[in-house]
């Protein structure tokens, strides 16, 4: 091949791939026919002038959610394609995906087990109806609150309990209380128990992961004293439930969990389906610890999150 017709091929390769222009502008510029710049863009591939690469944002994705099971031994990952490492776009594409494998989960007779909170709400939003029977929805821990913050937490297990043709089970109690003493007496009304009963029951639990990070929602619901904020900050790396854990998934404040209403770390171990909905850079260690510490055995993440855990 002459040195000119390389240098044409080069040209018309650049002014197409790489400034947009279309074959009749590049034959026009460079003084030829349009199926002779055809034939250059042709030759340029063949001749290894020009690579072409598709990035395929789901390609990986199967592999990723493999290594996470294998890392944390989980009995399911699913990992969602998020086009931005931004939190909120983020909690979009991983809630849309969490109700999708609900939808495809959910059978005859489960007892479905809801915690509160944005990602939550989400998820609860984009339910599809779905004609099971016998199915119970139950709320897994307090969400009465005084903070004007919205935790959600009425909302969600309505929608839960409309898309799957049941009737709300509501825990209607702060989720941490000032006082033991009270919180234990207000556990042994016969009403409450069977809510905390059902809870523990459930053989398909729903959650999200909380931070120990200052914008916290349970530090903005008012339950914690500054001294209690700051002692979690400290020993803790999140929450699930209400109940703070330590990077190795131990409860790290033993005076604050016995304040705590609902269901117990140990009990979400014992789920058929433990089924955890978090991502984004702000959560990777309360979600790696929630996974150390085997709250979990299935996650809905996203790619970037999931790299971040197998690093």
């Amino acid at each position: 091949m002459d040195k000119e017709k390389q240098r044409l091929c080069i040209e018309a390769s650049r002014l197409y791939y790489m400034l947009d222009y279309s074959q009749q502008d590049i034959a026009t510029k460079l003084g030829v026919s349009r199926p002779t710049v055809s034939r250059l863009l042709q030759y340029a591939k063949e001749q290894g002038y020009v690579q072409i690469s598709i990035v395929d944002p789901l390609e990986d994705l199967g592999a990723l959610g493999e290594q996470i099971k294998q890392r944390y031994r989980l009995d399911q990952v699913l990992v969602c394609y998020s086009p931005l490492n931004e939190y909120r776009e983020i909690q979009k594409h991983i809630t849309q995906r969490a109700a999708e494998y609900l939808n495809e989960t959910v059978q005859d007779g489960d007892i479905i087990g809801v915690t509160w909170g944005t990602t939550m709400h989400a998820v609860a939003q984009q339910l599809q109806h779905k004609p099971v029977k016998g199915v119970e929805v139950v709320q897994l821990k307090g969400g009465v609150s005084h903070s004007h913050v919205n935790t959600y937490a009425a909302e969600i297990v309505n929608l839960f309990a409309d898309a799957y043709h049941t009737t709300a089970r509501h825990l209607p109690l702060p989720v941490i209380f000032d006082n033991v003493e009270v919180k234990r007496m207000v556990e042994k009304d016969r009403h409450i128990q069977r809510i905390i009963q059902l809870g523990k029951q459930a053989n398909i639990a729903v959650f999200t992961v909380g931070t120990v990070k200052e914008d916290a929602l349970l530090f903005r619901l008012g339950y914690l004293s500054a001294e209690e904020q700051k002692l979690l900050q400290h020993s803790g790396a999140g929450d699930i439930c209400s109940r703070f854990f330590d990077a190795q998934g131990n409860v790290c404040s033993e005076v604050i969990n016995n304040r705590t209403i609902g269901i117990e770390l140990e009990d979400l171990r014992q789920k058929d389906k433990s089924i955890l909905v978090a991502g984004g850079e702000r959560k990777i260690e309360a979600i790696k610890a929630a996974l150390i510490g085997k709250f979990a055995n299935v996650l809905v993440t996203d790619q970037y999150t999931a790299q971040a855990l197998l690093d």
